[in-house]
């Protein structure tokens, strides 16, 4: 049997077998994510499908590759701040969102691309680019949630920072600031545990198809820390953004 025929075997029955048990597991634990690990699925290997014939496109050109990028920020700030809203309506969301992934995801590519760390081609930039905003996208919503989860939580020790003098950002910073860096932890476990616990993609496919494990390591590690670097900066902007808007009554936000 050739590799081809057993993936098309696993994406027939496996994949479908795996859906059902995410489901299954959703339910027993009344995660309520049930429907939305269907739709994901669903989801997933209907864009997967578009975007490996629009991929082609893109790397035809840096401008094409640069779009592509373009349109991946477009997506994950929507999603992050979709995501943000289902805990507290904030105005200005998807701006902020727009400003932590962009800005956040931008220093990092900048400062790999322009020295010569990721080779100046479309091969290169698209892949490292979508990593980067990706792993931005999942700091900015884990802060996000997790710094108006707080806030509503603490709204009394809020107020008391107000009727206390002090500025409502600073306030903000006081009682909700500390859980940001929480934010962090899933791109800080995955560094700390590389190749111990986990052999990321980046090293994997590299090693596979013919790299040294050197070589592979070396751009795995530019991977990891440029996840950190961009997450951090992610988080320091949503955190700020936050604390300048206006907020609203911490008793309608949702734990």
């Amino acid at each position: 049997m050739s590799h081809d025929t057993g993936l098309g075997l696993a994406a027939v029955v496996v994949l479908p077998l795996l859906v059902v048990l995410a489901v299954v597991a959703s339910r027993l634990a009344s995660l309520r994510h049930s429907k939305g690990i269907v739709t994901a699925a669903l989801r997933a290997t209907v864009q997967l499908a578009v975007v490996g014939a629009i991929v082609g496109f893109a790397l035809q050109s840096i401008w094409g590759t640069l779009g592509f990028i373009l349109v991946m920020m477009t997506v994950a700030t929507i999603t992050s701040a979709r995501r943000i809203r289902h805990v507290a309506v904030v105005p200005g969301q998807y701006a902020h969102c727009a400003v932590a992934i962009g800005g956040g995801a931008a220093v990092v590519l900048l400062i790999l691309i322009l020295p010569g760390v990721v080779p100046r081609n479309p091969e290169s930039i698209l892949p490292m680019g979508g990593i980067i905003v990706g792993g931005a996208m999942n700091a900015t919503t884990l802060a996000g949630r997790r710094l108006m989860a707080e806030y509503g939580n603490r709204f009394g020790e809020f107020e008391a920072g107000l009727s206390i003098g002090l500025m409502p950002p600073d306030a903000f910073r006081l009682v909700a600031g500390p859980v940001a860096g929480d934010a962090l932890l899933p791109a800080l476990d995955q560094t700390r545990t590389v190749g111990l616990v986990t052999l990321p993609g980046a090293f994997v496919g590299m090693v596979l198809g013919g790299a040294s494990p050197t070589a592979a390591a070396a751009l795995q590690l530019v991977v990891l820390i440029g996840l950190l670097a961009a997450g951090s900066l992610a988080i320091l902007i949503t955190t700020e953004l936050l604390a300048r808007s206006p907020l609203p009554d911490g008793r309608t936000v949702s734990s």
